[in-house]
């Protein structure tokens, strides 16, 4: 596509200075780290006669050491040319000449996604910058609730005042409940009496609308008490429509996106795929519905905040250098409901100014889940070019519709709707088939074409595949004056975060060790350097948790029991040791600064990266590998959406809600007492038992940098009083894991000497 301009939609630039840096630390940090190596090295040729560290934990520290090195050496990608792009949507060509959109919205528990929530979501989607008549909006309930339904036909209805309010008045925020919710400082118009009068029209109306949605809840509840089952129903497909236009003047017809409610057949005979499997469905239900050539993707609580974003998109996809190869427009990920201390690094800060604007550098970003514009073609494998391709063949690959595979061609004419836009029966039919859970039976959906299930993170994989196959990818973030493009809800207290990070642990680590290993596939089809970077998501829980666990236990057990593991302070490798550690640490803060954040920010980091490493990325890895070898089912747990007041009051107040699964909290509090005990006890030994200062001073830093950027567990042990302190039994339980450390690292200690 060609815009009728001569003036370029978008603008691609770097920051010559930044590179400059970042190129200049890589080397002299892989300069100490090679230093740091040759000196670990050259203990095993000692003789073991005069070595005063025993093999083993020197073996172990030492595993430790080149897997941290090797997991910093493949984010070095992210650093090496990142890139900034600016879009100029006002240039674009007449809406005419736009392409059409379908949109993706997926929900699946309305205990845990709020229906009111997903609910404003599609109503933010409706209510994009865009020709009406080519947006169509599809919402797939995975979990087949009559409620989801229900809000849905309540939406588009409220959606008749919506709308036209917000095309009137040029309103920005088009998600009603933020909207509604602000005060009269983002409004504009405020001063306008028809603007009040129609503001407090639609108000009332948006009140309505959860009035009524909030009474179809219960008479649903009731309704499917006993009878409805999330995993195993029928398919069901709707078109949300008005049902009758006659008696409606010109004025009152009000130009809308097509809304399509789609629940896919699910049985306990068939082996689902998850949020894969029903974006797979979508696909195949919107071809032969509207077949538009772009789709925009959405998590049910992620809604559109700058209607603009589609313009945006489409400034890459109507440049006729990077269009032929551009298979989708990726856009941060941002948080309503975070703070400014952001004590859980929920906004993921590092990913989307770092990694992502790195990764665009070479052949762009990875796909998120969420937030991206992405060409249809790239999703099901190209178009069917080959006029003389077999029709068995055909079905082979997507399955026995013929009206699924004749969209996939170039030359398909899209459905005809009526002139109510109205869809055929017929239609429908074929869209419950292509919905049925034993549809993609003996095909390749989920293998080359669409969203592949190989990993729980289909989204991440499937980028990574379509990367391989010569897709590229553009990433576009807000700039300071500008409004970020979506808005979610992130998780605030400390059990949905680790719940959370299991599941994306797991599913970065399935592709680790799946035949789709970033290392071992991506450099034949793609740069190294790409190559690096997808594989640095891809291990780092599994390289982060196997090191940390190590350097939180092995040193501080060793200092306990006076076995030194680092050089000397009069020793030159001392410094290398700790350059390496505070070349690490001043990086780490130099990226929190440039992107904005203060020092606080990098605290936080800190010390939510240990956390997450000794426990969910642990747990995460656990159940990658037991699922490779066939101990363990496949399974996705659901982020919960919803926070009581309580959490939301002690994240608001800085404060870690403690309130989590026993599994998280008692590896942190049985660390954190294993180093307190070995520096109390180090010293004491160093002080009054003649140990020697100058051998063990790596060790006792080491320990007191966990505990101080750690304190916060210390502070729910014994400080905090309120409902999100340590609970006294896991502080009990806690103790006692330490008390078998400390005796188990005094055996081994002893039979090592």
């Amino acid at each position: 596509m060609a815009s009728s301009s001569s003036l370029p939609l978008h603008l691609c630039h770097g920051n010559k200075l930044t590179t400059f840096i970042n190129r200049s630390h890589a080397i002299l940090h892989s300069i100490a780290i090679a230093f740091l190596i040759h000196y670990r090295v050259s203990l095993f040729f000692q003789d073991h006669k005069t070595r005063t560290t025993p093999i083993v934990p020197l073996v172990l520290v030492f595993a430790s050491e080149l897997l941290l090195s090797f997991i910093w050496f493949l984010g070095r990608a992210y650093i090496w040319s990142p890139v900034y792009r600016t879009v100029f949507p006002e240039r674009l060509p007449n809406d005419e000449e736009l392409p059409a959109i379908d949109v993706f919205i997926c929900t699946t528990d309305p205990n845990k996604e709020p229906t009111i929530g997903v609910m404003n979501t599609l109503l933010s989607a409706m209510a994009l910058d865009y020709p009406p008549d080519k947006l169509r909006v599809y919402l797939s309930d995975d979990g087949g609730y009559a409620i989801t339904l229900h809000a849905m036909r309540e939406a588009r209805r409220f959606a008749r005042f919506w709308l036209p309010f917000c095309r009137r008045f040029d309103i920005e925020t088009r998600c009603p409940e933020v909207y509604f919710s602000r005060t009269e400082d983002y409004r504009p118009n405020s001063k306008n009496s028809d603007f009040i009068d129609e503001m407090q029209k639609t108000k009332e109306q948006y009140e309505l609308f959860k009035e009524r949605v909030r009474r179809g809840g219960e008479e649903c509840k009731f309704k499917d008490k006993g009878v409805h089952s999330a995993s195993n129903h029928p398919s069901c497909i709707e078109v949300i429509q008005e049902y009758s236009k006659e008696g409606l003047v010109e004025d009152q017809i009000i130009e809308m996106p097509l809304l399509v409610y789609v629940s896919r057949e699910k049985s306990t005979c068939h082996f689902h795929h998850f949020k894969a499997g029903a974006v797979n469905a979508l696909l195949r239900v919107s071809a032969v519905l509207s077949n538009s050539p772009y789709i925009l993707m959405l998590d049910c609580d992620m809604y559109c905040n700058d209607p603009t974003s589609a313009r945006q998109a489409m400034c890459f996809h109507f440049d006729p250098h990077m269009s032929p190869s551009l298979a989708f427009v990726q856009f941060p990920q941002a948080f309503h409901d975070i703070t400014q201390n952001d004590i859980y690094d929920s906004q993921v800060r590092s990913a989307y100014t770092i990694a992502w604007p790195g990764l665009d550098g070479l052949k762009g970003p990875v796909l998120s889940g969420t937030n991206f514009y992405i060409k249809r073609e790239a999703l099901c494998c190209h178009s069917i070019k080959k006029a003389d391709i077999e029709l068995r063949e055909l079905k082979d690959s997507f399955g026995p519709s013929n009206e699924f595979i004749e969209s996939l061609r170039r030359d398909y004419k899209k459905p005809n709707l009526n002139d109510d836009g109205e869809v055929s029966n017929m239609l429908l039919e074929e869209a419950k088939v292509l919905a049925s859970c034993s549809y993609e039976d003996h095909t390749k959906w989920g293998k080359e074409a669409s969203f592949l299930y190989d990993a729980v993170a289909e989204d991440y994989l499937t980028g990574f595949v379509m990367k391989c196959k010569g897709w590229t990818s553009a990433y576009v973030a807000p700039s300071s004056t500008t409004r970020p493009q979506f808005l979610g809800t992130s998780t605030t207290n400390l059990n949905d975060l680790l719940t959370q990070g299991i599941r994306w642990g797991s599913g970065l680590v399935d592709v680790a060790i799946s035949r789709y290993s970033p290392l071992l596939y991506g450099p034949p089809r793609t740069s190294f350097l790409h190559s690096m970077g997808y594989a640095e998501l891809s291990l780092f829980p599994l390289l982060y948790c196997i090191p940390l666990w190590c350097f939180a236990t092995i040193p501080p057990l060793c200092l306990l029991n006076g076995i030194p593991l680092y050089p000397e302070v009069s020793d030159p490798y001392f410094s290398v040791f700790l350059f390496i550690f505070l070349s690490a640490l001043s990086k780490h803060l130099h990226e929190v600064l440039i992107t904005g954040r203060p020092i606080r920010k990098w605290i936080n980091e800190q010390r939510i990266w240990m956390i997450k490493s000794v426990t969910c990325h642990t747990y995460g890895s656990l159940d990658a590998i037991l699922k490779k070898f066939g101990l363990r089912e496949a399974s996705f747990m659901t982020t919960n959406k919803v926070a009581d007041d309580e959490q939301i009051k002690l994240y608001r107040e800085g404060k870690f809600d403690f309130r989590a699964s026993a599994i998280f909290v008692e590896p942190l509090v049985t660390v954190m007492l294993v180093n307190l005990a070995s520096v109390a006890g180090g010293v004491f030994r160093m002080m009054f038992m003649g140990g020697d200062w100058k051998k063990m001073l790596g060790q006792v830093l080491l320990s007191v940098y966990i505990i101080v950027m750690n304190y916060v567990v210390i502070e729910g042990m014994v400080m905090r009083k309120d409902k999100g302190r340590i609970p006294l039994h896991v502080s009990v339980v806690s103790v006692v894991f330490c008390l078998i450390f400390l005796s188990l690292g005094s055996i081994i200690s002893c039979s090592l000497f």
